[in-house]
């Protein structure tokens, strides 16, 4: 089960969907899945996702509350802001290490095409903010490439990346490839399902993969709630994971 300081905080988001405009489109979340979708919020409106993970490797265990703010200056470009709040961690020889973790900034830009298909691309950087027994360490840099398509009731957000590791041990290469394909649907009033597979891949490294599936509860566009787990379909992948988080509106900048 999730620890007590990853209950959702529902005064929250009662609070801020009470006061928020009734003319607007509502909320595009981007968890629970990684795939981002390649669709930017409603142009001047803030966003913000955040939850907790637990994650387990055979006797080390990671806990972390992730989070990201969200922007669509226009329809084609915005900015994220993310990062994890605070992790904790406990590796194989029970030593413990916690604060606050490394922060990504990435600049999107999407390309609609029609109604039901748009690609995007982003580049993102990230900052070595946390300690180095539990963040990279050193600066990281990923482009990443969308294709987001309907079909029907289903619609997949499919993701190609690449990340250039800041701090990398001899023998393994520099650049990291990640592949991902997530597929959402609805499956009640007010819910919907999300399935993804996803693997990255590192020269000098095995390669990780898992499967994840998760359930959204939506009874209005103005947020989101999620949850669900993550399994490693390799043995140099994460055991499992489990995570539960929302998404809200914060403000209508313009």
């Amino acid at each position: 089960m999730l620890h007590a300081k990853y209950i959702l905080p529902t005064l929250l988001i009662t609070t801020a969907t009470a006061t928020w405009s009734q003319d607007n489109n509502g909320v595009t979340p981007y968890r629970p899945s990684i795939s981002n979708p390649a669709e930017l919020p409603r142009p001047g409106q803030l966003e913000l996702e955040i939850g907790g993970l637990h994650m387990k490797d055979s006797s080390a265990r990671e806990d972390s509350l992730p989070y990201l703010f969200k922007l669509g200056f226009n329809k084609e470009w915005g900015i994220l802001l993310g990062g994890d709040v605070h992790v904790w961690s406990r590796d194989e020889s029970v030593t413990r290490e916690h604060g606050v973790g490394d922060t990504t900034i990435t600049l999107k830009r999407a390309f609609v095409i029609r109604e039901e298909t748009a690609f995007g691309l982003e580049l993102g950087a990230k900052m070595p903010t946390a300690k180095d027994a539990i963040g990279a360490g050193k600066a990281e840099y990923t482009l990443n490439g969308i294709y987001s398509q309907d079909f029907g009731q289903i619609k997949m957000d499919a993701n190609l990346n690449a990340t250039r590791i800041g701090l990398v041990k001899p023998g393994t290469a520099r650049t990291q490839k990640g592949l991902s394909a997530a597929f959402s649907t609805e499956l009640a009033r007010d819910w919907s399902g999300v399935t993804e597979v996803s693997a990255i891949h590192r020269k000098g490294t095995p390669t990780e993969s898992q499967f994840l599936v998760a359930v959204v509860y939506s009874p209005n566009k103005r947020y989101a709630i999620d949850i669900g787990l993550a399994k490693g379909l390799n043995h140099s992948s994460n055991d499992w994971s489990i995570f539960s988080g929302f998404v809200i509106p914060l403000a209508k900048l313009w």
